[in-house]
């Protein structure tokens, strides 16, 4: 029986969706939000439980957020790591855990059998709930961050990220680095941890999103289920706003590596935010399209300065990120950034051509119908959907927001949103001797 559990619920994983049904939406008692697409093509059921509990609200204590979500399913409810995985394998469920810096979740996959699910849930509820944070664990994982941490600082990449975050948001909450530092790991506190998961954890702090082979009573059961041991307690305050860049910066970073790692950019936009089609298509024209966008013609195709080379959004809940970066060699940094940046003072300036916004458009809409043809794709959409408060009909209007995208409304976006001359830039690599 075990192992046609595990046999099915890796089935699902890879079955496309049939057309998806609307997302559904109410709250619960407790004041947890819940959204909701029935799917009962295949005899499962996913949830993820999200919370308002990224990195950005570690405060003076980087690395306390991740922290607290990877010690959840290590004991809780009286149950150790091995009793919880003992306990979902024996009806071929499974759990999964993960934080960036808007969020944190706890997933769970079952298949909808009640006496499947119900177990299962048993066992979920508690970890998101109940869970022990016991010194033992507690310790493992830090010693597990610590080395982690010290990987990172051999990663050249990495490096890079870190720094570039902290050059682009200063002092905003955007700037901690999720994993933490050495420094801030070794001070952490297992009390700390008790005290984040009692603020942020709580049902009007969360997000259930449910997708799978159940009707709307069933749906409404499970998320008053998987929620009830949670106390109401209170949303998290809005963050801070995102401060324009008000000046260029440029910072070198010495790195025993062969590859300069290269990021350039500036804070860009937010989740709902109105420019975000325009921006979108557009930049996919920029960067976003792989070998047939403008970077990766002029910095691979034509000069071959570069393998990859690439651009994004990265929309938060206050403006993310719009990132630009390349990897290449050393002795090649500084031409392969000055093509990076008149690329982009180019595409700002003139915008894209028609051709090109016609080749975007047919892309992004092709094959957005393969990035919701599983019930786990579909439930990191609801998910977001729901933490970002977005519409309930946005993947029903996707394609049409994006065909209505047009070259002039491109040029527009990107001439206000986007200052070439006001970039952050941070190379990682070798740097010549003076």
């Amino acid at each position: 029986m075990r192992k046609i559990c595990i046999l099915l619920l890796g089935l699902c994983a890879v079955l496309p969706a049939q057309a998806m049904e609307p997302i559904q939406h109410w709250v619960t008692d407790n004041g947890a939000r819940v959204y909701f697409v029935p799917a009962p093509e295949l005899p499962m059921v996913d949830v993820r439980m999200v919370f308002d509990a990224g990195s950005a609200r570690d405060e003076a204590h980087a690395g306390l957020a991740r922290m607290t979500n990877a010690l959840l399913d290590q004991g809780a409810g009286g149950m150790g790591a091995d009793a919880i995985a003992e306990r979902l394998e024996a009806v071929g469920a499974r759990l999964d855990t993960g934080s960036r810096r808007d969020m944190a979740w706890v997933g769970l996959r079952s298949l909808s059998s009640e006496s499947h699910l119900q177990p299962a849930v048993e066992v979920y509820r508690q970890v998101v709930a109940a869970p022990t944070f016991s010194e033992r664990d507690f310790e493992r994982e830090r010693r597990r961050a610590l080395v982690g941490l010290q990987q990172v600082q051999q990663q050249p990449g990495e490096v890079a990220s870190r720094a570039f975050h902290a050059a682009l948001y200063g002092e905003h909450p955007y700037a901690t680095p999720s994993e933490g530092t050495v420094e801030s790991v070794q001070a952490l506190e297992r009390d700390q941890l008790r005290a984040f998961h009692r603020r942020y954890y709580v049902a009007r702090n969360a997000v259930i999103a449910i997708v799978g082979d159940l009707d709307r009573a069933r749906a409404e059961r499970l998320a008053a289920s998987v929620s009830r041991e949670l106390p109401a307690g209170e949303p998290a305050p809005a963050l801070p706003a995102v401060e324009p860049l008000t000046a260029a910066g440029l910072q070198r970073i010495d790195h025993p590596s062969s590859q300069s790692h290269i990021l350039m950019g500036q804070p860009g936009m937010r989740r709902g935010d109105d420019d975000y089609f325009a921006l979108y298509v557009g930049n996919y024209v920029l960067g976003g399209g792989g070998l047939v966008s403008r970077i990766s013609e002029e910095v691979r195709e034509k000069r071959g300065l570069s393998y990859s080379a690439y651009s994004y959004f990265m929309p938060m809940a206050k403006r993310g990120p719009f990132v630009l970066g390349l990897q290449t060699r050393n002795e090649q940094a500084d031409e392969a950034l000055q093509v990076l940046r008149e690329t982009l003072a180019r595409f700002v300036a003139e915008g894209p051509t028609e051709a090109e916004m016609d080749a975007a458009r047919k892309h992004i809409t092709g094959g957005f119908p393969l990035r919701i043809d599983s019930n786990s794709e579909i439930l990191e959409y609801i998910a977001m959907i729901g933490f970002y408060g977005l519409p309930l009909d946005y993947l029903q209007r996707f394609n049409d927001r994006v065909s209505a995208v047009t070259g002039a409304d491109v040029r527009d976006a990107f001439q206000r949103r986007v200052q070439p001359e006001r970039m952050v830039t941070v190379i990682v690599g070798e740097q010549p001797s003076e």
